[in-house]
C-alpha cells in the first residue's frame, strides 16, 4: 500500500441528498484544483446517479467535469445493484479514498469493505451505531495505517473553532446547562428517507442531534455519562413507521445538562430551510457566562422573484455551503461544509505522504505515527478520537426503544452502555 502518487482516486458510495448538496461539489473543486484524481460514484441503481449527472448547477459551477457512474447511467433505473459497491471498491488501487454516503445503518458494511481493500475512508456521520463497532473499525484501520474520518462539519464552523479555543482557555468557566435543536424540513418525509429512516434504523436524535452532542464535546472536552431520548412516531407517505420527532437529554461528566430537540418537521414554506442552534450556560465561582450560536439565521435575508429556493423569502446561511463566483472557471464552494471535506481528504493524503519512499514496516509505522497525531490533535473526528459519539448513539437507541428510560455510559474498566435503574 506504499503509494508514491499523492493524488487520491475517489469512490463515493451513495448518490443521495448529501452527495448532491455537499460531497460531490466539494470533490469536483478539489479535482479541479489538482488535489484529487478521478471520481467514481456507486449507487443502488442508476436513478440518483442520473440526477447528479444532469444537475444544472454542476454544469454551471464545474464546466467539463464528470464522474464515472456505477451502474452506468443508461442502466434501467428499476434494476438494483446491492453489491456493486464491493466490486468498485475492489477495483481501486490500495491507498486511495472511499467516501461513505449511505443510510446510517449501512455505514459499517461499506467501511469494512473499504478497509479490507486497503482504502482510506471518509464517512458521513454518525460512524456506526455502537461503540464496539467503532473500536473494531479503529483497530482494523490502524493496523493497516489507514485514515478513517467522520464528517462532523460543524467542527469546521469558525464559531465552533473559536468557541473551542476560548472555552479551553477558561474564558467561559464550566458548562452547566444548555439546549440545542435541529429541525429538518418536512419534505424529508417525501424523500428516500421514507425507505430507510424507520424505527429500527434511526431517529432524529441520532441522525442530526449527534451534531450537537459532538459539538459540545468538541468545544468542552467533557464526556457524556447518561442519555435519555423519547421519540414521537409517525408514518411516511409510503406507510413506513418512523420517529418523526425526538427529544433527548445528555448528562455530562461534570453534572451539566444538555437538552436536544430534533425532528423532520420544519415548514417547507418557512423562511429558514431548517431550525437549529445551540445555547450553553456556564459559570465560574462568582459569575455566569453564555455561549450562544443561532445556526439557522446568520444575518442574511433574501427575497427572490421566483421559488427556486423552495419559497420566495429565505434566511440564508452562507457559512455552511454555497457555490459562489471566483477568479476561476465556473463557481467554487465556500463554507465549513467544503472545508470539512477538504480537511478529511488532505488528512488521508498526509497519511500517505508520511510513507513516501518507505517500504514495509517502516512505511506502516510512519503512517501510524501521523494517525496518532491526528487523533491527539482532536480537530478531525476519527474512530480513535471521537468514539464518545458512538457511545451516545448506542445509549440513545437503547433509551428511545424503552420510551425514554435513561441509558448510562460507563468508562471504567472499559467503555460500555447499559440501561439505568
Amino acid at each position: 500500500m506504499d503509494r508514491q502518487d499523492e493524488k487520491l482516486e475517489i469512490v463515493v458510495v451513495g448518490g443521495g441528498m448529501i452527495t448532491q448538496d455537499q460531497i460531490l461539489p466539494s470533490l469536483y473543486h478539489l479535482q479541479r484544483a489538482g488535489t484529487i484524481g478521478s471520481i467514481k460514484i456507486c449507487a443502488l441503481n442508476s436513478a440518483p446517479l442520473r440526477v447528479l449527472a444532469e444537475f444544472p448547477r454542476f454544469a454551471e459551477a464545474f464546466p467539463g467535469q464528470r464522474f464515472e457512474a456505477f451502474p452506468s447511467l443508461d442502466t434501467p433505473p428499476e434494476k438494483m445493484h446491492p453489491d456493486l459497491f464491493k466490486d468498485v471498491i475492489a477495483s481501486l488501487p490500495p491507498g486511495n479514498l472511499v467516501v461513505v454516503a449511505v443510510p446510517d445503518h449501512l455505514h459499517a458494511g461499506v467501511i469494512r469493505v473499504a478497509v479490507e481493500h486497503d482504502q482510506h475512508v471518509l464517512t458521513v456521520k454518525p460512524l456506526v451505531p455502537t461503540y464496539a463497532e467503532a473500536v473494531e473499525i479503529h483497530k482494523l484501520a490502524h493496523a493497516k495505517g489507514l485514515f478513517v474520518g467522520i464528517e462532523y462539519h460543524k467542527r469546521f464552523d469558525r464559531r465552533a473553532l473559536d468557541a473551542r479555543g476560548l472555552y479551553r482557555a477558561g474564558r467561559f468557566g464550566q458548562f452547566r446547562c444548555g439546549e440545542a435543536k435541529m429541525i429538518e424540513p418536512y419534505y424529508y418525509r417525501h424523500s428516500n428517507f421514507q425507505n430507510w429512516f424507520t424505527k429500527e434504523n434511526s431517529d432524529p436524535f441520532t441522525y442530526v442531534g449527534c451534531h450537537y452532542v459532538d459539538l459540545v464535546y468538541f468545544i468542552t472536552g467533557l464526556r457524556p455519562v447518561e442519555v435519555s431520548v423519547r421519540g414521537v412516531e409517525g408514518k411516511f407517505p409510503n406507510g413506513n413507521v418512523g420517529y418523526m420527532w425526538a427529544q433527548g437529554q445528555v448528562v455530562w461528566e461534570n453534572g451539566a445538562l444538555l437538552s436536544i430537540t430534533d425532528g423532520l418537521g420544519y415548514p417547507d414554506e418557512a423562511a429558514g430551510t431548517n431550525d437549529q442552534g445551540l445555547v450553553m450556560y456556564c459559570e465560574s465561582d462568582n459569575c455566569a457566562a453564555i455561549l450562544k450560536h443561532d445556526d439557522q439565521y446568520r444575518g442574511v435575508q433574501h427575497g427572490y422573484i421566483d421559488r427556486r429556493a423552495g419559497t420566495m423569502f429565505r434566511f440564508v446561511s452562507p457559512d455552511y455551503f454555497r457555490l459562489v463566483p471566483w477568479d476561476g472557471p465556473g463557481l467554487r464552494p465556500v463554507g465549513y461544509g467544503f472545508e470539512s471535506i477538504e480537511a478529511l481528504v488532505l488528512a488521508a493524503q498526509r497519511v500517505n505522504a508520511a510513507a513516501a519512499d518507505l517500504k514495509g514496516t517502516k512505511a506502516l509505522t510512519a503512517r501510524q505515527r501521523v494517525l496518532a497525531e491526528i487523533d491527539n490533535r482532536g480537530v478531525l473526528a476519527t474512530p480513535g478520537a471521537s468514539w464518545i459519539n458512538e457511545l451516545v448513539t448506542e445509549a440513545a437507541r437503547l433509551s428511545i426503544a424503552q420510551n425514554g428510560r435513561a441509558a448510562v455510559i460507563e468508562y471504567e474498566p472499559k467503555p460500555n452502555v447499559r440501561l439505568g435503574a
